[in-house]
């Protein structure tokens, strides 16, 4: 037992030392980050420093010692403050409980400072280079519908910065485009291919396109959905455009549901919690109010909240209905597993089960770009970025049926080269969707899954051999599941070589508009396959075509983010 003089000794001690570090900003209840000193944003390829609390640890370092209060009482008076305030402290609770609420305070505040992992850093992409025919003529990759890299360039670009080349994703440029494929009648997809010379890069070169058009269906045909909204409301998340934007677009998403659906909403900060058990779309009011009481709290535990969300998605699972995780975040995860490998391991029984997971980027700076992506690749799910509410319009309103209702699982693409007519080939993007040649027919790979409407398009280089005859340049296959019933599809179409022996002028409006902006996807990485032209030639090249896409307004924006990019 500590005798009263002691206990009043370690009292001292300890709250002697608040106040100091509280004079350099460093004593007291764990404050968050936003509340105390505004931390600039970095780019999530950039931050590896070690602290992980959503930045607390660096901007304490940066602050200059020079911006110290010069007034600061004398140690004696520092002391007679902290009698006059042991001697209140005294009269109140024990002294042995006080030290203790202190000692565990400030074990806390150390513990969330310096023991989360750092940022989620991206990889560096090895380009697809070209292929010599001769020696490999099949090319196989799993179907991505995802447009998030595109979005998010473009909030890069029209705030006067050029995007971190890893983030650019050609696929997901391409794909972020409609091309107006038709749509089928009876059958679940359509394949669709010309070709033409390429505008940019060799006269030898050719562009080859290979769209999939999946069936549409009706909004008020659509499975009826239980949706969990997963919220990611740690401190980085405090800006206009990252927690505020989420209620407003889901607030968008919840108006569009029918009845018969259901919402529950998890949030994580530190820790997760549920904000509201499944609810009935008839009880409409009660989700928005749910939706606009979220607050920030704590640090990032993505693992926790998608844990959580997974749960109550299959305790409350809908048979013959729709089942999915909704995440947003900007994917900052420094609580718990951090990287996708770990996470993946907590949900991977719950994606088997049939729970498929939407993640929703928000944010630009302190954005993990690579973490939200693999998760919705790990989860059998779309990957989107919001970062305007036309964007979220985009997303919740006009594709909400697609990002719901999937028509395909584990749907591959593979492509196969005649080495008389072709020379050499390159894959376009779809880099981190490669699937092994020899598994384009094993059935237990996992692949990509495709929503109702949705449309994917592939781009390759192509070289033609100088004397070929008119024989089929490649052919096409397309092998997926059907969701309800498990059996698997393929499909094959062949195209001929001079089909894609035309000139650029001459192809279809939208084979160029896919050749324009996968120009531009190539120029923003920077990687090696672009020396031949520059942005400006994709610049004069986007002019060309846009008279023909006057009413598009994606479209007239690519054209404004080509000539940003240029002053850039």
């Amino acid at each position: 037992m500590i005798s009263r003089f002691y206990r009043s000794a370690l009292c001292f001690s300890i709250v002697l030392a608040m106040l100091v570090l509280s004079a350099c900003g460093g004593g007291g209840a764990p404050v968050s980050q936003e509340q105390a000193i505004p931390a600039p944003e970095v780019d999530a390829q950039r931050s590896t420093d070690s602290s992980g609390s959503d930045g607390e640890e660096s901007a304490l370092e940066e602050a200059p010692a020079e911006e110290l209060p010069l007034d600061e009482p004398s140690l004696e008076e520092g002391a007679a403050d902290t009698d006059a305030s042991m001697e209140e402290v005294v009269e109140g609770e024990p002294m042995d409980d006080v030290a203790e609420e202190l000692i565990a305070r400030e074990e806390e505040t150390s513990s969330e400072i310096t023991e989360a992992p750092p940022l989620e850093a991206l990889p560096q992409v090895e380009v697809n280079p070209f292929i010599q025919t001769a020696q490999d003529n099949l090319s196989t990759f799993a179907l991505d519908v995802d447009t998030a890299s595109y979005a998010s360039a473009r909030n890069y670009i029209t705030s006067n910065q050029l995007p971190p080349p890893d983030a650019v994703r050609v696929e997901e440029f391409v794909n972020y485009f409609d091309y107006n494929y038709p749509v089928p009648e009876q059958d679940a997809f359509g394949i669709y291919i010309d070709g033409a010379t390429t505008p940019f890069g060799n006269a030898e070169t050719y562009i080859a396109r290979v769209g999939i058009q999946g069936k549409t269906i009706d909004a008020g045909q659509r499975k009826d959905a239980s949706l969990v909204f997963v919220i990611d409301v740690s401190g980085s998340m405090s800006d206009y455009n990252r927690l505020p934007l989420v209620k407003e677009s889901l607030t968008l998403l919840v108006e569009e549901l029918n009845d018969d659906d259901q919402v529950a909403i998890v949030v994580y900060g530190s820790t997760a919690r549920t904000v509201l058990e499944p609810t009935s779309i008839s009880r409409k009011e009660v989700i928005l109010d749910a939706i606009n009481s979220v607050q920030i709290e704590g640090s990032t535990n993505a693992e926790a909240g998608l844990e959580m969300g997974y749960e109550l998605a299959s305790k409350y699972f809908k048979n013959d209905g729709i089942n999915r995780v909704i995440l947003c975040s900007d994917g900052v995860a420094n609580v718990g597993a951090t990287d996708p490998e770990g996470i993946r391991a907590t949900i991977r029984d719950y994606t088997a089960q049939g729970v498929y997971l939407t993640t929703v980027g928000f944010g630009m700076g302190h954005y993990n770009d690579y973490l939200m992506e693999q998760l919705a690749n790990d989860g059998n799910g779309n990957y989107a970025y919001v970062d305007t509410l036309d964007e979220a319009q985009r997303v919740f309103v006009e594709n909400l049926t697609g990002t719901l209702q999937v028509i395909a699982k584990d749907a591959k693409l593979q492509v196969e080269f005649n080495p008389d007519v072709v020379e050499r080939y390159r894959l376009l993007g779809y880099e981190n969707r490669a699937v092994a040649d020899a598994d384009f027919r094993n059935d237990r790979v996992d692949a990509g899954e495709v929503g109702a409407g949705h449309n994917v398009t592939a781009l390759y280089e192509i070289v033609l051999r100088e004397q070929s005859s008119n024989d089929t340049a490649f052919t096409v296959h397309m092998r997926y599941a059907d969701p309800e019933t498990g059996e698997v599809q393929e499909l094959a179409v062949p195209f001929y070589r001079d089909t894609v022996d035309q000139d650029f002028a001459n192809a279809a409006p939208s084979l160029q508009l896919a050749m324009a902006v996968a120009g531009f996807a190539e120029q923003l990485r920077a990687n090696g396959y672009e020396q031949n032209y520059t942005l400006n030639d994709v610049y004069e090249v986007s002019q060309q075509i846009a008279p023909q896409f006057a009413n598009d307004d994606d479209v007239q924006e690519f054209l404004q983010l080509v000539e940003q990019a240029q002053r850039l």
